[in-house]
């Protein structure tokens, strides 16, 4: 990616993150915000739905970048257990702000922004039935468990509503690796 592009990102997730500035995202607010004009910004996003998709797509490449070097491997090739386990360590040790709920920034285009989310994260942490996984329904209720685990951490830390704070959510997590270890046994 272009570095005018990446500032461009990168600046419009401050302004997202900035709770002092206050108000949605528009085109104008991203161009005043990196210094240059809007027809500037609009050469590299035609259109605010342009640059709200590539939002989502850059929150979600700084998570695959994290949520890889927990695996240790590429996603196609982990098993539901080795990515719940990564997704968890992810969310459960990280603190977020309004930027990683990037997908209901505009209320407009949620819609399409959900659903950019939901097919990029999806690979992470779905767990279909699969007779070749070996697990049960009551295995994939833990990791299913454990992912709503990591799923409500991860909102707390980026809303600031009942997050319960790095002590808490290290304690959580402990209870998360506790299941994924009994899947390693049951498996």
């Amino acid at each position: 990616m272009n570095s005018q592009r990446t500032s461009i990102l990168d600046g419009a997730l401050r302004l997202l993150d900035d709770s002092a500035a206050g108000g949605g995202l528009s085109l104008d607010r991203v161009a005043k915000q990196v210094g240059i004009t809007k027809p500037g910004l609009m050469y590299h996003f035609p259109s605010k739905e342009a640059l709200m998709l590539a939002l989502v797509d850059h929150v979600v490449d700084r998570w695959e970048s994290q949520l890889n070097d927990a695996l240790g491997a590429p996603v196609q090739e982990a098993g539901p257990v080795e990515r719940i386990t990564a997704y968890a360590e992810f969310t459960l040790s990280s603190t977020f702000g309004t930027s990683d709920i990037v997908m209901l920034a505009d209320p407009r285009l949620r819609e399409q922004m959900t659903a950019r989310w939901h097919q990029r994260i999806e690979p992470w942490i779905v767990i279909e039935e699969d007779p070749r996984t070996g697990l049960d329904s009551s295995a994939r209720a833990r990791l299913n468990g454990v992912r709503l685990m990591a799923d409500g951490a991860w909102l707390a830390s980026a809303t600031g509503v009942l997050d319960p704070g790095e002590e808490q959510r290290a304690e959580v997590l402990d209870v998360a690796r506790d299941i994924l270890k009994s899947l390693e046994v049951d498996g």
